[in-house]
């Protein structure tokens, strides 16, 4: 019987429901998405590039179930809300309180079993379809991969089990303390405006240099580190709520005393509805524009570590092709590609040293990057070593014996020699000297050569970089006596691998959980707003009745549903625009691209503003006879 009741129940309150399912449908498959990567040990550990971002995802299924708690119990509370009154009729017509209770707990766990179910099999489809993806775009086998993980489930459905039992008993107790009368009359509550003053003053004051400190010290994280990124997220959070609860209800009441947009249409009653609400809703709005902060700045982030890889790539390396001794593989391959610059260096090797013949250096002078990670602009141009080398013999690596026993080449070429020439699995300990053409032809080592080029776009030609690369690293393998999976080059296209792995990984957490976080926010902000909608109903009939048209009415829900949820947006944009300022010591761009996450977020916010006015209309608004 108590089960008939509760699915009797659910099915009623079908729309409401499904708002909280879709929310926790995505949140429970995207931490399973995570879980099947960062569990599968037998996976990762026979892929190197896989287990170095195995971290990413670990990191990424705590911070969606801390923020799935926070959801879920948000979420409950106000569904517990519209439930109220119905819940507290049954009381009064007999039932008992601890039957009540159960009906309850067991509508709260049916639902999140069912949305365990749902999110499980989705999360199955998304780890077939988006993980396969990320391992193909990292050219990375999927042998070993199963998007049907045993443990992930386990996982999954064990946090999400326990979590789903709490809050049912949470529901059911918070029921089982509440009186009948209190339930009956929860829609009747006032809400109430509250008097300016000078607290309301200092409050907005201390809102504001709470927002200045948090985001100098995100601007300053450089050099206070973790201290800066605590005082920083504190100082913001603080300082978002005290500015909602301050300046939002007279941002409201300054729109109500502005007589030209007052008299307009229904204007007069839409901010009247607004300024009747605000006061309810500082709190949750300050916590949407923090999370929407949260879920713009993880896409953002995670797509400005992968944006940036170019630019990181490129300040450290100015030429695109670095080939020691090239074979006819490599030739072939570089006819293939648009070649700007192409210059052959030769050295010699003997068991001592490694011999840079010092008149190519100065015939074909080298290139290097005028950026640096602490100082980058798209405006600086790589630059030629222009300085003489006058004497016979320089040193750049010496080895114990060679310590001190020449003069060191001059800063420019050894920075260019060292990034282009050097590669220490190589040299062994040997020291590396430039020579003139006379000590070069009395050295009796063998004779190699290193080719240096520069491509119109070396992104176009990875296939034929990483094959060059390859045979690189069997080369110094041979030398060095090491396998060749432990041999690093000194390649551009080295540098670029190793680092887009990394960020394809973060920007793919930062992207699915962005979104999980999008998605909840606007949830809770739409249980907010529809937990109040049965009390505005009698407003809303009492205009229809005196002879206001639907369209109006329809126009001014759209109105002021649109205000409350761009108030929200404004100050998580800004967040998001001037937190992402905390990165500049770590990226050369931050906001590279940023208005693809920008976009996202629109349109996902849209699309529940959407949602919310339709549900919204159909309590205040039904359809007449």
């Amino acid at each position: 019987m108590l089960l008939k009741l509760s699915l009797s129940s659910m099915r009623k309150m079908m729309k409401d429901y499904l708002v909280l399912l879709v929310g926790l449908v995505i949140s429970i498959s995207i931490f399973y998405m995570f879980q099947t990567l960062a569990l599968n040990s037998d996976y990762t550990k026979n892929n190197s590039m896989i287990s170095s971002i195995q971290i990413v995802f670990n990191v990424g299924a705590f911070l969606l179930a801390f923020i799935t708690i926070f959801y879920i119990f948000y979420a409950n509370s106000f569904l517990l809300s519209l439930r109220r009154k119905e819940l507290g009729m049954y009381m009064v017509l007999g039932a008992k309180k601890g039957k009540i209770s159960q009906i309850l707990f067991l509508e709260t766990l049916t639902m999140g079993i069912i949305s365990l179910v749902i999110g499980s099999l989705v999360g199955i489809a998304l780890a077939s379809g988006i993980g396969v993806l990320l391992m193909n775009l990292l050219e990375i086998s999927t042998d070993g991969y199963y998007p049907f993980y045993l443990p992930a489930v386990w996982m999954t459905w064990g946090f999400f089990l326990i979590l789903f039992i709490i809050t049912s008993t949470i529901n059911a107790t918070r029921l089982a303390r509440a009186t009948e009368l209190a339930l009956i009359r929860a829609e009747q509550q006032n809400d109430q405006i509250k008097s300016k003053g000078i607290g309301a003053v200092l409050v907005a004051i201390l809102g504001v240099i709470l927002l200045a400190l948090g985001y100098t010290c995100l601007h300053l994280i450089m050099y206070l580190q973790a201290l800066g990124f605590i005082v920083g997220a504190i100082s913001c959070t603080i300082g978002t709520y005290l500015i909602f609860i301050s300046l939002l209800p007279v941002l409201v009441q300054a729109l109500k005393k502005n007589k030209k947009l007052n008299d307009s249409k229904l204007n007069a009653f839409t901010f009247a509805q607004l300024r009747f609400r605000v006061n309810n809703l500082t709190k949750i709005l300050g916590t949407v524009a923090m999370l929407i902060g949260l879920g713009v700045g993880a896409m953002a982030g995670g797509l400005a570590f992968q944006q940036n890889v170019n630019l990181f790539t490129s300040v450290f390396h100015v030429y695109d092709v670095n080939l020691h001794d090239p074979v006819e593989a490599d030739y072939e391959a570089l006819k293939k590609m648009n070649v700007l610059e192409q210059n052959t260096y030769r050295y010699k090797v003997d068991d001592k040293a490694y011999y840079y013949l010092k008149e190519d250096l100065l015939a074909n002078p080298l290139l290097i990057s005028t950026n640096s990670t602490q100082n980058y602009s798209a405006d600086n141009k790589p630059k030629l070593v222009t300085d003489p080398l006058p004497k016979e013999t320089y040193i750049i690596s010496a080895s114990k014996e060679d310590n001190g026993k020449y003069d060191a080449v001059p800063e420019d070429w050894d920075k260019a020699i060292s990034a282009n020439f050097i590669n220490y699995q190589m040299i062994e300990g040997k020291s590396v000297l430039v020579v003139d053409q006379a000590t070069y032809e009395k050295t009796a080592g063998s004779e190699h050569k290193v080719l240096l080029a520069q491509v119109d776009d070396y992104l176009k030609y990875t296939q034929e970089l990483k094959a060059m690369d390859e045979r690189q690293k069997q080369m110094i393998g041979s030398i060095a006596n090491v396998e060749v999976k432990d041999v690093y080059t000194s390649s551009k296209y080295s540098t670029y691998a190793g680092m887009y792995i990394f960020t394809s990984g973060t920007m793919f957490m930062g992207f699915f959980l962005g979104i999980a976080f999008l998605a909840m926010m606007a949830s809770c902000l739409m249980f907010k707003i529809l937990s109040g909608a049965s009390r505005d109903k009698d407003r809303y009939s009492m205009l229809r009745k005196i002879g206001v048209r639907q369209s109006l009415l329809v126009g001014s829900i759209y109105k002021e549903l649109f205000m409350v949820f761009i108030f929200p947006a404004i100050i998580g944009l800004m967040h998001v625009l001037l937190g992402m300022e905390m990165f500049s010591f770590i990226l050369l761009d931050p906001y590279l691209n940023i208005w693809i996450p920008t976009l996202i977020f629109v349109v996902i916010y849209a699309i529940y503003y959407y949602i919310t006015v339709q549900l919204y209309r159909g309590i205040v608004l039904p359809k007449e006879a």
